[in-house]
């Protein structure tokens, strides 16, 4: 299955906190479940290795993320370099102790998510943490490089998302390979249809597909952050990103030009460019023009994710600027 937040004309950082956080508390009922049943909640060591397709994806990368950094490492058989690398990664992999998971992807059988990831050359290393794609590197690199990077991905991690990784056991079993399909909700068609719409560039369709699931169920949660992302990439789309940057450098008094640029500021993935924006623009306004910054701000949230330590921080500027 295509990954959800990879395909939106590249915008990998509006909804992956959010979306992780679900899968967070999906993965944190299954552990209370297991331990419910007598189980420890703990991972083999075999867990810490898995291969990964475009079927799998979404499970074993994207969800997984959630509770711990996921490396990608994007190889093939015919590709000598990532027969040297492979087998350093799989090592670490093991010595790390689940502080992170290693997926391994066959670029050969896996075309889809070589495209939707940049790669450009192998091997090539990838991480997903908490649903958001960070490049590592490219082509060789000594095994200190590595551990250079990967001790900076689990610190980022811990830092910014609480990750702190899966707990071992040698004795544990491995994890079944297949998961048990949930049962479909009432709206998991129309739901379909608006990321097909996204995926096909088809914004007005995903911006209706998704309010008319709302008209159903108000309280939707994916819905309302699937709505909200349709309509940033709407208000962005077929903008001149220089034009924009430029208009709101040069009429900082503009709230509109400044609104425009902190969409832009959000889609290219620079969250805190965005937020600091409209939170100077709200101290320099009031009445109506204040009301209009502070909602579009207030959208932003939305999309990124009322978790995120992000969007914490700028709720506190937030308040500070109105009161």
């Amino acid at each position: 299955m295509q990954p959800r937040n990879m395909s939106m004309s590249g915008v990998v950082d509006l909804a992956a906190v959010k979306a992780a956080q679900e899968a967070r508390a999906k993965a944190e009922q299954a552990r209370a479940e297991s331990a419910r049943q007598g189980g420890t909640g703990a991972v083999s060591p075999a867990d810490l290795v898995i291969d990964v397709d475009e079927a799998t994806f979404e499970r074993d990368v994207l969800q997984r993320s959630a509770e711990v950094p996921v490396v990608i490492d994007f190889w093939a058989e015919w590709c000598q370099p990532c027969k040297q690398l492979s087998p350093v990664l799989e090592r670490l992999a093991l010595e790390y102790d689940g502080r992170f998971v290693l997926a391994k992807v066959d670029v050969d059988a896996n075309q889809m998510l070589m495209q939707q990831f940049g790669v450009q050359g192998i091997p090539a290393v990838f991480a997903v943490v908490a649903g958001q794609a960070l490049p590592l590197f490219q082509g060789a690199a000594s095994e200190q490089q590595i551990r250079e990077t990967l001790d900076q991905l689990v610190t980022v991690a811990e830092q910014r998302f609480g990750l702190t990784g899966l707990t071992v056991d040698p004795d544990a079993e491995r994890g079944p390979e297949e998961a048990v399909a949930e049962p479909a909700g009432p709206h998991d068609a129309a739901l379909e249809a608006a990321v097909q719409a996204l995926d096909a560039g088809d914004l007005g369709g995903a911006v209706q597909a998704y309010k008319n699931v709302l008209n159903e169920d108000p309280g939707n949660t994916e819905a309302k952050l699937g709505l909200a992302q349709a309509e940033l990439l709407q208000r962005v789309q077929g903008a001149d990103p220089q034009q924009v940057r430029r208009e709101a450098a040069d009429n900082p008094a503009d709230v509109e030009a400044q609104i425009a640029a902190a969409d832009l500021d959000l889609v290219g993935g620079h969250v805190d460019d965005a937020f600091g924006r409209l939170i100077d623009a709200v101290r320099r306004t009031a009445g109506d023009d204040r009301d209009a910054l502070r909602r579009r701000l207030l959208e932003l949230f939305e999309v990124v994710g009322s978790e995120d330590p992000r969007v914490v921080n700028a709720r506190r500027s937030l308040a500070r600027a109105l009161f």
